[in-house]
């Protein structure tokens, strides 16, 4: 790769992460301070589409860490809580759950990942321990190795539990 070129990757890089962090810092200034700023967020409405939902993902009794998305779904999901899902396998890369009742849903023609939560037809619950093509929700995201999650999830009678934090 060009020597201009690298270049122009790590200037765009910085001015993103320096823009990231002066709106960071516009926040705390015109509120006087983070625990004013964390006050507000933990006072706003909980069920507002792209506000964070905070939920522990407990998969056979091992915590997980996970990414949740901002969205609608993951909001109605939160209402739910707490939440026991019996999942079965499904291909050899998935685990597929019911939440038990459709909660809302933007499903997108998009190719999954290992680690990654989706809603399947509004109301059942996949993560993925392998890659599949297919109309999902986006949910969230396990952050774990492949091995880990593929340990964890490529086995018969595999329990989540979803839990406010």
């Amino acid at each position: 790769m060009p020597k201009r070129k690298i270049m122009g990757w790590v200037i765009l890089s910085v001015l993103l992460l320096l823009s990231g962090c002066t709106g960071a810092q516009d926040a705390v200034a015109d509120t006087g301070s983070k625990a004013q700023v964390n006050a507000q967020q933990e006072n706003a409405p909980s069920s507002a589409p792209g506000k964070e939902q905070a939920m522990k993902l407990t998969i056979d009794n091992t915590v997980v860490p996970v990414t949740w998305e901002h969205n609608s779904s993951t909001a109605a999901l939160h209402k739910l809580l707490p939440l026991t899902i019996k999942l079965s396998p499904y291909g050899g890369f998935e685990q597929v759950g019911s939440i038990g009742q459709s909660i809302d849903s933007a499903d997108e023609q998009m190719t999954t990942h290992y680690g990654d939560i989706v809603l399947y037809a509004g109301n059942k619950l996949v993560i993925f321990y392998g890659s599949n093509s297919w109309s999902y929700t986006r949910l969230g995201h396990i952050e774990l190795s492949q091995q880990e999650i593929t340990a964890l999830l490529s086995h018969d009678e595999v329990s989540v539990t979803l839990m406010a934090e």
